[in-house]
């Protein structure tokens, strides 16, 4: 496992890390294979995870709580992101700052996540949704800065709406903000045009989250695949994006080297741009676990395949699918 900065956190964490949605809301998650996948990661060099109170009300939290203490002789990160107050997902500039991240909210949230987690201080805590509208919201400024000299939090970060990846640029020139979390993958490479340059400018972490573009660069979907109605994916793949999905990962498929699957494409496209600090695949099944973190191993793309991948790009607009 190769290990990047996450900006001036000071934080050297492994460039692909442990996010943990699909262990609480996702069909078939079981907390057992949940527990041995984490564990598994941890003996193979992550030291890096991502949760959220909103994955399962606390329940991630708790689990990788009791992952960091049965492994406290090592040095783990873990990055957790608190709920709006509204409950709406993504962030939206009609939604006023105080109805979304008041102070006593986050306050009562850091609490709960720090019990879950079993720690005195979060290693980095997320606003798990952001609009720029809010950066000039004293409230925001003086909550943050509390947080920090409070020693509640470590860190802080922001996690960026699908597809607005520069709705974050105004609150990341506060100098609040040490992380981003934001969606980039092959399909969705926007991150590079304003985000990346500004984030190296600054010296701001880079979470890379929804590497495999929720599945599709798994390479198993077709046009009759379906998901549980309580599958947050039936949502996603519904009939507005899944045959144009299917149609572009098909084209993927004809451009891949002999001996390398789509899912190593993914990733390693991922990790050859020096400005992601670490990549946040779900990995609820050990041996996806063992698949994924030994990418990290393989190193950078050839030149030439990433020329061929740049044409992949996929700018989508936000949908209601697309939450």
């Amino acid at each position: 496992m190769k290990f990047r900065k996450l900006g001036r956190t000071g934080f050297n964490v492994s460039e692909i890390g442990h996010g943990l949605w699909g262990m609480s809301g996702w069909t078939g998650s079981q907390d057992q294979q949940s527990l041995e996948s984490l564990q598994l990661s941890v003996e193979l060099g992550c030291n890096f995870f991502d949760t959220a109170w909103a994955y399962g009300q606390g329940h991630s939290d708790k689990l990788i709580g009791q992952i960091a203490q049965q492994n406290h002789g090592k040095r783990l990160y873990v990055s957790s992101k608190i709920p709006p107050k509204n409950r709406k997902w993504p962030a939206a500039p009609e939604y006023k700052y105080a109805e979304v991240f008041p102070r006593d909210h986050v306050m009562r949230y850091v609490e709960k996540v720090r019990r879950a987690l079993g720690v005195d201080d979060i290693d980095l805590l997320q606003f798990h949704v952001w609009d720029d509208s809010w950066t000039d919201e004293l409230e925001f400024r003086s909550t943050v800065e509390e947080l920090k000299s409070k020693k509640l939090i470590q860190t802080f970060g922001l996690s960026l709406n699908r597809w607005q990846p520069e709705n974050g640029l105004k609150a990341m020139r506060t100098g609040l903000v040490d992380s981003v979390q934001v969606i980039y993958n092959i399909f969705d490479q926007a991150p590079e045009d304003e985000l990346f340059p500004a984030c190296r400018e600054m010296n701001i972490g880079v979470i890379a989250r929804v590497p495999l573009d929720e599945g599709s660069l798994g390479g198993n979907l077709t046009l009759d695949s379906r998901f549980p109605s309580d599958d947050w994916r039936s949502n996603y793949f519904g009939p507005d994006n899944l045959p144009p999905t299917i149609e572009r990962v098909g084209k993927l498929k004809s451009i891949l080297p002999p001996g390398m699957t789509l899912p190593e494409m993914a990733f390693r496209f991922i990790l050859s741009n020096a400005d992601v600090s670490t990549t946040i695949p779900g990995m609820r099944n050990p041996e996806h676990v063992k698949q994924n973190l030994a990418y990290s191993d393989r190193g950078q793309l050839p030149a030439d395949l990433m020329q061929k991948l740049r044409k992949h790009r996929w700018d989508r607009k936000p949908r209601t699918w697309a939450a």
